[in-house]
């Protein structure tokens, strides 16, 4: 598996595809998409997996983290947050931080995220906040 920085572009189908699939392209694009740093993972120089890093101060929050369906479970997601976990420890971020679906809380939990708060919805999905210090 090959991780690198990636267009908007290139997330944006995968982001659609297994995020929001029900709703417009358009719907997958978020306030500060021009200025985040993007990731991919690549298998076979195929984009399996997209991350979106949205940096402001010492925080840096995960937005519209997506792996294609045909990729879950085989490591890919890991690999690519556990390399963003790793550029932020070294960029001396010293929060990172998520809104992650409830069905996703375990994945997250992984990384030493904690959920901080209730449970809310949005877009008719429920999530919780999670963070870790890094």
């Amino acid at each position: 598996m090959d991780i690198r920085i990636i267009t908007l572009s290139e997330a944006l189908p995968i982001r659609h595809c297994v995020l929001w699939p029900d709703k417009p392209l358009s719907f997958c694009k978020v306030d500060g998409d021009d200025a985040a740093s993007h990731y991919g993972t690549f298998l076979n120089n195929t984009l399996v997996s997209v991350a979106s890093i949205y940096v402001e101060g010492q925080l840096a929050r995960l937005r519209k983290f997506a792996t294609l369906e045909d990729f879950q479970g085989r490591g890919a997601g890991t690999q690519l947050i556990s390399h963003i976990i790793a550029e932020l420890e070294q960029a001396d971020i010293n929060t990172f931080w998520c809104d992650a679906r409830t069905t996703a809380v375990g994945f997250y939990k992984r990384f030493g995220m904690q959920v901080e708060g209730a449970e809310f919805v949005k877009s008719g999905i429920t999530y919780y906040k999670m963070e870790v210090t890094l």
